[in-house]
């Protein structure tokens, strides 16, 4: 494509996002739209519902004439929007995102920001759900949108908007399988909930992590009993849990012992990994908010993303059973209960790893305690096929054309459970997983903000890469 008719496109993008995307997201911003693990009473509230008819409103304006869209609902399951766009090119692909959100955490925003209240301080729109991942459908749809606007090919492109995913995206496999039909078999599947590893460049995300949890429960006695009486005589239950999770764990290194929840890495995710550390170098680690003097586990920048997306990581994220300081008295307690949290690379089977995990805690426990290891997550992580060369091409001339070098590969940590859905179902697709949620967008967090000039940037990269894959 030639680049005048590449900047014209650009401008258009930059024009709708300013007086279309903006407008309405932060009308998106104002609904809570709480996922349903956070919100249970989510279906009686209607917030999720508001969100699809706000940006189904929205998608009226984009002027495209034979676009269709429709909401599905299974009693007791968060809906869903379904849109097609009929091609005007070869080609299928389905676009995913999600509307519904993290809880508000208010309490922590700075001054004068707050989550459900919009504020635009360039180049970041603050607000709960914007770059989590409010944007994604507005993007893509605009991406079309442009295309279409420039007379230019695009693939037939539908759009599936889930409203659970922030919980884990449990209600979907059942819409998976009742729209098997209108969701068709796509050649391609573009996700805009990712991340991006600064706002100088296309990042494409290759790999994210697979998530596996589960509560280990240590029991030595029916009550508490006096520490001075039986301390020493009954077992203490944190230090056989202590010695537990020192079967699974390193205490020194924090290297996972489980060999079931290790893969490979090859030379060739190594020197991904040193390409990513030459455009971020100390930033891969530097950016977390560590306190003054504590180092990363590892300092190699390199093995620092290994270790934060090719190596399984363990965090004990809760527990049960202990009184708080304040109240806590010279009692040996009858049990102790932690959450184990364990990030797993891509390739490693979470059924398969939470059976590993299992039993190793619980074989022969010290002094005859009774333990339990009790699953509750298990995600399994993605890794996307090679790039189909066009869209390749696609995407660095977006790339050159923007920041003057080629897109740039990203490794996640984190866990989009969809993503492995999507795989298994269609194994023969390819995948482009982008997004523009920076180190500094904070989802989940205080002050979550969108970068908007890299969004309008990244749009123009979809709207190319979708002409590619049409013209093949």
């Amino acid at each position: 494509m030639d680049v005048p008719q590449v900047d014209s496109m650009l401008n258009h993008i930059r024009k709708n996002w300013t007086e279309s995307v903006l407008p309405s997201l932060c009308d998106f911003i104002r609904i809570p739209a709480q996922s349903p693990s956070f919100d249970p009473d989510w279906e009686a509230r209607g917030e999720l519902d508001q969100a699809i008819e706000l940006f189904s409103s929205w998608l009226d304006t984009l002027g495209i004439d034979d676009m269709s869209y429709s909401v599905h609902r299974i009693p007791g399951r968060t809906p869903v929007l379904l849109v097609d766009v009929p091609g005007t090119g070869s080609g299928d692909v389905l676009f995913y995102s999600h509307l519904d959100k993290q809880p508000p955490v208010t309490d922590l925003w700075s001054e004068g920001k707050h989550p459900f209240d919009p504020v635009f301080e360039a180049p970041y729109l603050y607000g709960r759900g914007s770059v989590d991942d409010g944007y994604g459908g507005y993007l893509c749809a605009l991406a079309v949108q442009t295309l279409r606007f420039h007379g230019i090919p695009h693939p037939r492109c539908r759009f599936l908007i889930e409203t659970c995913e922030e919980s884990g995206s449990f209600d979907l496999p059942p819409y998976l399988d009742a729209l098997s039909e209108e969701i068709g078999t796509p050649d391609l599947v573009v996700v805009l909930d990712s991340g991006a590893g600064d706002y100088e460049n296309i990042w494409v995300t290759e790999s994210l992590r697979g998530l596996v949890a589960g509560t280990l429960k240590v029991e030595v006695s029916s009550e508490g009993v006096h520490s001075g009486l039986a301390g020493g005589i009954i077992p203490e239950t944190f230090r056989i849990a202590r010695n537990l999770i020192s079967r699974v764990e390193d205490s020194s290194t924090g290297e996972i012992l489980v060999p079931e929840l290790h893969v490979e890495i090859d030379e060739s995710l190594r020197k991904r990994a040193e390409r990513i550390v030459a455009v971020l170098g100390e930033s891969v680690w530097s950016e977390f908010p560590m306190l003054e003097g504590v180092k990363p586990q590892v300092t190699d920048p390199v093995e620092v993303v290994l270790n934060g997306n090719w190596r399984p990581a363990l965090a004990v994220i809760g527990a049960n059973g202990f009184p708080s300081t304040a109240d806590g008295g010279n009692v040996l307690r009858p049990f102790s209960e932690f959450s184990l949290s364990f990030r797993i690379p891509p390739g490693v089977d979470s059924d398969l790893a939470l059976e590993a995990i299992k039993k190793v805690l619980e074989a022969n426990p010290p002094h005859g305690a009774k333990v339990t290891f009790s699953p509750f997550v298990g995600a399994d992580g993605f890794r996307a096929p090679p790039i189909h060369p066009s869209i390749d091409s696609a995407l660095n001339q977006a790339a050159q054309h923007l920041y003057g070098e080629n897109w740039m590969p990203l490794f996640e940590g984190g866990t989009i459970p969809f993503l492995s859905m999507m795989q298994n179902r269609f194994p023969n697709a390819s995948f482009l997983v982008t997004g523009s949620m920076g180190p500094d967008g904070n989802a989940h967090g205080p002050d979550e903000k969108l970068h908007v000039p890299a969004s309008e940037n990244l749009t123009l990269a979809i709207s190319l890469a979708l002409n590619a894959l049409s013209e093949g």
